[in-house]
């Protein structure tokens, strides 16, 4: 026979009493949401599910709800162990819980609801209150880019057999955001002038799709398609002790966590874009690129952006047309859904790729120029010195001894380095994204093969030549070999080697020259934009 349901109602109200916690309590906070009710009691926090059926997620029996529990702290223990502390059985009657370890407990026993147990975290810490107060800076989105891209490479991919990651299951969801938002939203829409760029957009969604279901496919057949976070924008994630903490993953539908690596990038990307943060958007998206080398995924990442976009808007239209919203809430709520049809709309324009070429010796600044580069001009930068490790099979930070024309630097392993920046540069360009290079390109048979790349697909170009007083080469190249916190391994020798056999740039190679010894890199980028331009 089965057990009469819960008066949750009552469950939450009894405890809201500090004295029903194992622990001191304090007062008591509850945060509801549409699936969830979060207590915040003294150090820690209890999540109790919902009894709801909502089709995409089912709590409605409590078995299910201890499930999802039990899979909501596994998935995310993956990311925050430190948050997700367990699981929690609450035995006793609604008006006078008792909280115990769930650990043999059973609902013949007598338990009437579960609630996962988490460590508390000031609310400061989110990443997206870091950006609303203008702290969120580079240390922060490099730590979540390096736990991102160990987390992807490290999470099992789908089976063939299974259905996610499939042209159709990604078509599927993307068609359903837009008549669900002209339903929510039509008439505010239109009167806004905003539903002919929902209308605009569709239709790229759909053209693009098409044309990208055989690479949908490759994605999934090469196992990009893995088992993610799958809600990981700046809300779902902290700055704890020192350390990004991404959390608050799904547990309660794998078809929304099972999904291209890309997509989930592509989330992030496109909230940190949608708050006006594109250099730290493009800061992200670079810096997880050149840690797992999916440039080939470039190639669905626009799909993947817009899709998010509209993702986004549609869940804020929902919150919009909420029956108990408060006026303030549905305002903030509207203007979310113009701000996210906004950057869909920008982000479906064309774009104009171009191609730069980084030169000079090691410690002329390169590294740094194409850094702020890539964040003022939402360029791709594909690195010599990471990618001629990777084709070794090794990590940009390891050190591999090697010494001049000797392992990693002999001959045929640059031919085969500048090869491979040529090849990975076509794909980026094909992608419709810029791209710069960053090596020192010293002979002009590498610089060649650039212009060759350039004239091949008509686009503009440029060198962008940096140099700097010797002595203040030989003092930075020093003093990177002495940290050793670069995938360059560059020493002294091999600087003096570098100056002694480069072939200078000939008169009909476009260069654009910055001294970065006494030139401002801003000053510097802005030159090679407007060169551009």
């Amino acid at each position: 026979m089965a057990r009469p349901a819960v008066d949750q109602a009552a469950l939450i109200a009894a405890l809201r009493d500090p004295a029903r916690y194992p622990h001191p309590a304090g007062t008591v906070e509850r945060i509801e949401t549409h699936i969830s009710h979060v207590l915040l009691a003294g150090e820690y926090a209890y999540k109790i599910k919902k009894p709801v059926n909502l089709g995409f997620l089912d709590f409605s029996t409590l078995a299910a709800r201890r499930f999802y529990c039990e899979e909501e702290l596994r998935l995310n223990r993956r990311l925050a162990p430190q948050l997700y502390l367990e699981l929690v059985a609450i035995c006793g009657s609604a008006r006078a819980p008792v909280l115990v370890p769930a650990v043999g407990t059973t609902e013949e026993a007598g338990v009437i609801e579960y609630a996962v147990k988490m460590r508390r975290f000031p609310q400061s810490a989110l990443y997206d209150r870091l950006a609303a107060s203008g702290e969120l800076a580079s240390r922060h989105i490099d730590a979540l880019a390096g736990v991102i891209a160990d987390f992807h490479l490290r999470v099992p991919a789908c089976a063939l057999q299974d259905p996610y990651g499939s042209a159709q299951a990604i078509e599927a969801p993307m068609l359903e955001n837009f008549g669900q938002i002209r339903a929510l939203l039509g008439p505010q829409l239109a009167a806004a002038g905003r539903l002919a760029a929902v209308d605009r957009i569709e239709d790229w969604s759909r053209q693009t799709h098409s044309e990208l279901v055989q690479v949908f496919e490759e994605r999934r057949k090469d196992g990009f398609i893995r088992e993610c976070h799958g809600d990981l924008h700046l809300g779902n994630i902290a700055w704890i002790d020192g350390a990004t903490v991404p959390f608050d993953g799904i547990e309660f539908n794998a078809n929304l966590r099972w999904v291209d690596v890309l997509s989930e990038v592509a989330f992030l990307v496109m909230d940190l874009q949608v708050r006006g943060r594109d250099d730290l958007a493009s800061r992200f998206l670079n810096a997880y690129l050149e840690a797992t080398g999916d440039y080939a995924g470039l190639a669905v990442f626009d799909a993947y952006r817009v899709y998010r976009a509209m993702v986004r808007a549609k869940i804020a239209a929902i919150r919009a047309g909420q029956a108990d919203a408060g006026e303030d809430i549905r305002r903030a709520a509207l203007a979310d859904v113009a701000a996210h049809i906004d950057l869909a709309q920008r982000l479906i324009e064309p774009r104009h790729p171009a191609l730069v070429l980084m030169h000079g010796p090691s410690g002329s600044g390169k590294t740094v120029v194409s850094q702020v580069l890539l964040e003022a001009g939402g360029m791709v930068r594909l690195r010599s010195d990471v990618e001629r490790k990777r084709l070794e099979g090794l990590a940009p930070g390891t050190r591999s001894g090697s010494g001049q024309d000797r392992g990693l630097y002999r001959e045929e392993a640059t031919r085969a380095t500048y090869a491979e920046l040529d090849r990975l540069a076509r794909r980026v360009l094909a992608a419709g994204r810029p791209v710069v290079v960053d090596a020192a390109c010293l002979r002009r048979w590498q610089r060649e093969l650039f212009r060759a790349l350039a004239s091949e697909a008509q686009l503009p170009w440029l060198i962008v030549a940096c140099s700097a007083d010797e002595a203040l080469l030989r003092e930075r190249v020093a003093r990177r070999s002495l940290l050793g916190e670069d995938a360059s391994e560059a020493d002294l020798a091999v600087l003096a080697r570098q100056l002694a056999s480069a072939e200078l740039l000939a008169e009909d190679e476009p260069a654009l020259r910055v001294d970065t010894g006494n030139e401002p890199t801003a000053t510097s980028v802005g030159r090679i934009l407007a060169a551009l331009a």
